[in-house]
């Protein structure tokens, strides 16, 4: 119905905000990196995009929010996941850039995927097997997965130590992380008989 919605962030609440549209108040369940985001326009009431999903049940509608188009793809690959509503996916967003998600589901990391609120074990394996694919074949979030995919090479892309070991630095790099964090985070690690993966993984269980 919407594609997106801007206008003046008339208002921030736990996990919502309002947008006055046309002198329309518009109230959109955001996730947290959303907030953050949009959290400085707040004292001047400054003017945000926010781009939106309306989901439809019995009781009512409610309207979501992101920041960015990478968010929205994101939360409706999760909502293609049996078992997985709006809620649970705004938790997902919550914890984990559209990046660091699509990562976890790389890497197939459930442990990571499971930390989000609400998210339990079973129910992050099955977001694993259901997205995995999609996501390899570029899906509806290309960018995200193939950034994240590029940097990770296969065991036999990783010859010796340093070149295992660069590979994963580079892609934390990909992510976000600065050198300075990803040096601190892989300093207490013993990376010598780890595959790529297996340090990435490491590593983001310290970085998050």
């Amino acid at each position: 119905m919407f594609h997106y919605i801007s206008g003046k962030l008339a208002a921030l609440l736990q996990g919502a905000a309002v947008v006055d549209a046309g002198g329309v108040g518009f109230k959109l369940t955001v996730s947290n990196h959303t907030l953050e985001k949009i959290a400085p326009a707040a004292p001047q009431n400054g003017t945000v995009k926010l781009y939106t999903h309306m989901a439809v049940r019995e009781d009512g509608m409610e309207l979501f929010g992101f920041a960015d188009e990478q968010e929205l793809e994101t939360f409706r690959l999760l909502i293609t996941v049996s078992g997985v509503g709006p809620k649970a996916a705004m938790s997902i967003l919550s914890a984990f850039t559209p990046e660091k998600f699509a990562l976890a589901v790389c890497t197939e990391d459930k442990k990571i995927i499971a930390r989000a609120n609400g998210i339990g074990p079973k129910t992050a394996a099955r977001i694993i097997l259901e997205l995995r694919d999609k996501m390899a074949a570029g899906g509806t979030l290309p960018s995200a997965f193939e950034a994240a995919s590029a940097a990770i090479p296969t065991p036999l892309q990783a010859v010796g130590k340093n070149s295992t070991l660069s590979e994963a630095q580079e892609a934390l790099l990909v992510l976000g992380y600065n050198r300075t964090e990803i040096l601190t985070a892989l300093g207490g690690i013993d990376t010598a008989a780890m595959e790529v993966e297996d340090i990435i993984r490491a590593a983001l269980k310290k970085l998050m």
